[in-house]
């Protein structure tokens, strides 16, 4: 009885997982709205008034020095192993993956690539952007500093700005920006906000980045979010030619133009939507085939397709092979023997 009950909660759950008919009409892309575009400008102009505070080595400078030796990692060492762990959520590799491989399971589900290409095109621009900044200016980090005061820039560093608090801008922010649903969308903001900024404070605990790193990063992955609708028809492009290809490759398997293991190995991927199967001879088709070669035929059947080409008889070992008994004797006739010896010349005794 409580086996039933619970196989009955489950249906909806497993319901659920399983795969849309097609790609969902309520999904829709966001656009450049002019709210979004004043948002862009005040954020690039907070981007601009950072990066000039500390090449001028103002107070944000002093403000960076004054943490650094206060040394935060010292004050409180009972959250130092949790922060540890914590600030894996801002590294590249492990967020992209597990981000990845969410957005993937839904791109699979609603027939879309789109979650995946908008990633993709997210990250790119992250590395783009963030690594152009690291690299011009080269900032020294606070462990490696070398003078009190100063910027540390063009030192050959590279943490302005803090890649590891634009990363989690950017990886968890593109769920709430790929959302569905308004409330959605509302709540995962507030969790990626509330995530990058805990990554970005643990950086500063940690001493790994100045206060002013952290802030540019900020900065960076929320200028990533706002500008991603501009490259919107980009990733629709993207998109269409994928599946533009993926047609003319299944056009081709069912065309019979690709080998037989390239071929085993595209089916199941050309068959995501569960509908398409390369085109095969039928046992209704195969049927006279096989009654014309044990009838020992010599006109050779066709397959069907658009490349006909004759169908090989079976080759048969010796064991299978019908014996066949020949007409007549192999011995020549009795006549024929007797005008042989008749012809012989005689011997003496």
């Amino acid at each position: 009885m409580r086996t039933d009950q619970l196989l009955t909660r489950l249906e909806p759950v497993f319901a659920r997982l399983d795969r849309e008919p097609e790609r969902p009409a309520h999904l829709q892309t966001p656009q450049m709205s002019r709210h979004r575009i004043v948002l862009l400008s005040a954020t690039f102009a907070f981007y601009v008034a950072i990066v000039v505070a500390v090449l001028t080595t103002s107070w944000l400078v002093r403000l960076d020095w004054q943490i650094m030796f206060f040394r935060p990692y010292e004050q409180w060492p009972q959250i130092h192993a949790f922060l540890d762990y914590l600030v894996v959520l801002g590294q590249r590799g492990p967020t992209a993956v597990m981000v990845a491989a969410w957005l993937g399971w839904r791109s699979w589900r609603q027939h879309t690539l789109r979650p995946l290409i908008a990633l993709g095109v997210a990250l790119l621009l992250l590395n783009i952007t963030v690594g152009s900044v690291k690299l011009g200016l080269g900032r020294l980090g606070p462990h490696y500093a070398t003078q009190i005061g100063s910027a540390e820039l063009f030192a050959g560093g590279d943490i302005f700005p803090s890649g590891h608090t634009a990363n989690a801008v950017v990886t968890w922010g593109i769920l709430a920006y790929l959302a569905s649903t308004t409330v959605t969308r509302r709540v995962l903001s507030i969790l990626s906000g509330v995530l990058s900024l805990s990554v970005g404070a643990t950086t500063v605990y940690l001493g790994t980045h100045w206060v002013s790193d952290v802030l540019l990063g900020w900065t960076a992955g929320l200028l990533i979010m706002l500008a991603l609708p501009w490259f919107e028809p980009l990733i629709a492009r993207s998109e269409a030619y994928v599946f533009e290809l993926r047609e003319q490759w299944r056009r081709r398997l069912e065309d019979g133009r690709v080998s037989e293991p390239v071929a085993a190995a595209l089916t199941p991927l050309l068959s995501a939507g569960g509908k398409w199967r390369p085109r095969r001879a039928d046992a209704a088709e195969a049927a006279p085939v096989a009654a014309q070669t044990a009838a020992g035929g010599h006109s050779p059947a066709l397959r069907p397709g658009p490349h006909a080409h004759p169908v090989s008889r079976p080759h048969l070992i010796r064991s299978e092979r019908t014996p066949v008994t020949p007409a007549g004797s192999r011995r020549p006739a009795h006549t024929e023997r007797a005008a042989a010896r008749s012809a012989r010349p005689a011997t003496g005794g």
